[in-house]
């Protein structure tokens, strides 16, 4: 299973989005300081996150969630 997700920084309050195979060790790794992005907007929560059989479908989604017309379904459904 594969999995596209949205972080949120409890810092910042900004967000995150990204996928992995395994939820709980990526976000260890975002609250670690081992990702650049992430490691001056720690700690950070899983805010939302949907599950997929391939790779390729979490990918997608996660370009659609950066993309203007997932931002507007994100706003839309009240997930951000």
């Amino acid at each position: 299973m594969y999995f596209t997700y949205i972080l949120k920084s409890k810092k910042t309050n900004t967000y995150y989005y990204g996928f992995t195979s395994d939820l709980q060790k990526r976000l260890e790794l975002h609250n670690s300081g081992k990702s650049k992005y992430t490691k001056n907007r720690r700690p950070w929560i899983l805010h939302y996150f949907e599950e997929f059989n391939t790779k390729d479908e979490a990918i997608s989604r996660e370009i659609f969630f950066k993309s203007i017309d997932g931002y507007r379904w994100l706003k839309l459904f009240n997930i951000i």
